[in-house]
């Protein structure tokens, strides 16, 4: 649990956010209390990407929808340019679909509604692809038991025999699905793996003193977080370090794989009759007077 000592209370951060609409809709900045919470990469132009280049991981937090892994890479909407349609909103409109985005700062937490404009029945996967600037001693609490889908990077870190030829993931119980420990993300040891809580749509991290929670509201459609740690172990010729923690609709990385499993639910989020999908993300911080060890 998470709590001071001597009926001490956690301080609520008040957080504030930058974004880039120019740029994909990009978030820039989420910060409180002194603290950058985003990640920024070393990666350069970010700033002249078009639809069909390949990623370019500047950090930060990315829009990708209609999927994260696959084609095309990260998704369709961090390459474009966004229209600003007031303050704090903006739109982009891809092939398939268009998304709307409100950010808002209300009581010191971060506020983001979207809305998904497509054809009835469009299936897709969203993610908010936050990179996160977090201390070796930083760790995800999400509640324990949420299967925990992990990918093929992962499996030489497993048992021989847990990972099976062709599978497409390994489901296992959350904090250490297959005997691997994933609520601490480290010091660098060279690895990078990445994996999805399904159904996880309240999750926190903790770095220290200060907690930063991320909050999914979409009741009719699949949700999870995705985990991305990769501690120096990603691009081969150039690794680094980078942590995501992403809440997402959809279960998995790449749409294209949404069929390969009959969860409840479903894999991929699915436009209904009416035409459009609404959702929210809520980001709160707070500050713990001391972690109970």
């Amino acid at each position: 649990m998470l709590s001071g000592t001597g009926g001490s209370a956690p301080v609520a951060v008040p957080l504030r956010v930058a974004v880039d609409h120019r740029h994909g809709g990009r978030w820039t900045s989420l910060a409180g209390g002194g603290r950058e919470w985003l990640w920024r990469g070393g990666a350069t132009g970010r700033d002249r990407v078009a639809p069909g280049d390949a990623f370019v991981d500047a950090g930060g937090l990315e829009e990708c929808v209609p999927t994260v892994r696959g084609t095309p890479d990260h998704g369709d909407a961090w390459s474009r340019p966004w229209r600003t349609t007031g303050p704090g909103s903006a739109v982009v409109d891809c092939a398939e679909f268009t998304l709307a985005r409100w950010i808002t700062e209300e009581e010191g937490a971060v506020q983001a509604r979207y809305r998904l404009v497509a054809e009835p029945g469009y299936r897709f996967v969203w993610a908010a692809h936050a990179l996160l600037d977090l201390s070796p001693s930083a760790r995800l609490v999400a509640p324990p038991g949420t299967p925990t889908r992990l990918y093929p990077e992962a499996a030489d870190l497993l048992q021989p025999e847990t990972w099976r030829t062709g599978d497409r993931w390994h489901t296992g119980a959350w904090p250490d699905p297959a005997g691997l420990p994933l609520d601490r993300f480290g010091p660098d040891d060279g690895t990078a793996l990445g994996a999805v809580l399904v159904g996880a749509d309240d999750v926190r991290v903790v770095d220290g003193a200060d907690v930063l929670r991320l909050r999914l509201h979409c009741p009719d459609q699949p949700r999870a977080t995705a985990l991305w740690r990769n501690l120096r172990g990603w691009p081969a010729a150039a690794p680094y370090r980078s942590i995501g923690v992403e809440p997402m609709l959809g279960r998995v990385f790449d749409l294209a794989e949404a069929d390969l499993d009959a969860a409840p639910g479903g894999n991929a989020a699915v436009v209904p009759a009416g035409g459009e999908v609404e959702w929210e993300l809520v980001l709160t911080a707070h500050r713990l007077p001391r972690v109970d060890r």
